[in-house]
């Protein structure tokens, strides 16, 4: 063949040997022949390009080959050369999409019964699933009651869609996509034995293109060498990787803007990001499952450092999303332009997938911060002294960052009064309320009955105080404040149906969870003369000790010291 013809003709597999990829269809056809097992009806499927009806030429071959090898054809043989050449009349070829009718198949089950030069007659239907009714009833009989000698190669992209009496009446064996390595390794082996002499990023580049199809990859490449350009063929997203990166939403807008001006059609651009977006995860995730390949994954794979699986995924949320609304759309641009923004301002998204990205990227910055010195252990004093209580030193007072103005209702941070047990009943209700009641069904059941955002969010927030009716949560970030106008209804009628009484919300801003304001230290408690308990800290809680515990622990071990 001259040099005109392309790549994927000039460098057709010729035996089962040179079949790459399918290795378990080789194991089957092979073994079949080299037993003479061959079955009288075959239905292949499976993707575009794969080698479909390929296979089935070879397999032709290895049956009517004169010199065959374990199976599989020599290649070399006038038989095997006929095949190869088109012009053997032990093989039909037919194109059912072009062919459908029952008039066809009708002269062809005919033909069927008469003898042919070679040992077996092959008969390759391509597309069979685009058949009519009749033609397909038509082919059935034939199958029911083949001739001998004679084998029926069924070709399909779409199984499903072949009737189920043809598909009953034949061996399915399925096609597979080729991985990126097995692809770059074809590629190579190609371009070596063409003279091409073209770079590893257009082999990289073809076997993107080529989707895991052997055809549709050496296409690419037959037109990457013609333009001369690795990247002619798809658009280049540095740019737009670096602001999703860097969050930075005028740069991804810019970067839109000039991948339009060079041409690219939206719907395009977005679908080709989708694709590169799909292998960053994949790398991050599975990469034996990416079809990306040297230099390829190296440079998806940063990119997958950089932006972290849960920015990845939302990436390919949200862009997946546009696609569908680009459909329906007056401006196609903008609807990328919009998803560009959504991903670089999650301040912006109300999608519960932005709150848990802004809520990894507070937790990075906690972890990151140094940790806080811990507090001087606290000091008690002898347990049974006759010395009278000594005074009680309260702990300095904890400084009280300003109420942001968004919050839903300001009222000012209460003092927090002196815990006191809660009684026997385990229904607590009206006054009976108390904030270590609040504290301990807060998340349980209180959080429980709230939607999942409202959840999510108020993971965040720190209960802190309670008097007075009003119930003060502390917020990690000022940033968290505009949020909580969406969550304050839905929070106080949660409280309101557990504790049987009405509550107001005061939102503050803390750091970390350390109330915003510090009730003054209360008085110590003296339960019985002989008895003392004193807490020295930076936070100190006075506890009313409603039993003789003390007392029992100072009769058996008297002049004791609890350290």
């Amino acid at each position: 063949m001259s040099d005109a013809t392309s790549l994927y003709r000039r460098f057709r597999p010729g035996r089962f040997s040179e079949l790459r990829g399918q290795d378990h269809i080789v194991r089957a056809l092979q073994g079949a022949v080299a037993s003479n097992k061959v079955h009288h009806a075959y239905l292949f499927s499976g993707p575009r390009g794969t080698g479909k009806t390929t296979t089935a030429r070879i397999l032709a071959k290895a049956l009517n080959c004169e010199n065959p090898n374990e199976g599989d054809a020599c290649n070399e043989c006038a038989s095997c050369v006929a095949i190869t050449q088109g012009r053997s009349l032990d093989v039909l070829e037919l194109d059912s999409a072009s062919n459908n009718g029952v008039d066809a198949i009708r002269d062809l089950t005919a033909n069927a019964w008469q003898t042919s030069p070679g040992h077996w007659k092959v008969y390759i239907l391509d597309e069979v699933h685009q058949l009519s009714k009749s033609a397909s009833a038509a082919l059935l009989k034939t199958l029911e009651e083949p001739p001998s000698r004679v084998v029926f190669v069924l070709a399909t992209t779409d199984p499903h869609k072949v009737i189920p009496t043809i598909r009953s009446r034949t061996q399915h064996l399925e096609f597979r996509l080729l991985n990126g390595e097995t692809l770059n390794d074809l590629l190579e082996e190609v371009q070596k034995a063409a003279g091409l002499g073209v770079e590893d990023g257009t082999i990289a580049a073809a076997v993107r293109l080529g989707k895991g199809s052997a055809r549709d990859a050496l296409s690419a490449l037959d037109q990457l060498v013609a333009t001369g350009e690795s990247s002619a063929s798809e658009p280049v997203f540095e740019e737009l990787f670096s602001s999703l990166v860097a969050n930075e939403a005028g740069d991804a807008i810019r970067a839109l803007a000039r991948l339009q001006h060079d041409g690219w059609d939206p719907e395009q651009l977005a679908e080709s990001f989708a694709a590169q977006v799909r292998q960053v995860f994949l790398l991050l995730v599975a990469a034996d499952v990416a079809s990306a390949v040297n230099d390829e994954a190296t440079r998806l794979s940063a990119w997958g450092q950089q932006l972290g699986l849960a920015k990845t995924v939302r990436i390919l949320e949200t862009v997946g999303r546009s696609m569908r609304e680009m459909k329906s759309a007056p401006d196609k641009i903008a609807m990328l332009e919009v998803a560009m923004v959504r991903l670089t301002r999650p301040d912006l998204d109300n999608d519960v997938a932005a709150l848990a990205e802004r809520l990894t990227k507070l937790e990075r910055g906690v972890s990151a911060a140094p940790a806080p010195a811990p507090a001087p252990a606290p000091t008690l004093s002898k347990i049974g002294s006759n010395s009278a209580t000594p005074a009680m030193r309260p702990s300095a007072p904890v400084t009280a960052k300003a109420v942001a103005p968004a919050a839903v209702e300001q009222v000012a941070p209460p003092q927090e009064p002196t815990p006191t047990p809660a009684p026997a009943s385990t229904s607590v209700t009206g006054a009976n309320v108390t904030l270590d009641d609040i504290k301990s069904r807060f998340e349980s059941k209180v959080m429980g009955t709230l939607p999942k955002g409202s959840q999510l969010f108020l993971k965040t927030t720190k209960v802190v105080a309670f008097a007075a009716g009003t119930l003060t949560l502390s917020l990690e970030n000022s940033s968290f404040m505009q949020n909580t106008e969406r969550v304050a209804p839905g929070l106080r009628k949660a409280l309101e149906h557990e504790f049987k009484t009405n509550f107001q919300l005061n939102w503050v801003v803390g750091e970390g969870v350390a109330p915003v304001a510090q009730a003054p230290a209360p008085a110590p408690v003296a339960v019985e003369e002989d008895e003392e308990l004193v807490f020295e800290s930076e936070v100190v809680e006075s506890v009313q000790i409603a039993n003789g515990a003390e007392h029992l622990i100072t009769s058996i071990f008297p002049n004791a010291t609890e350290v």
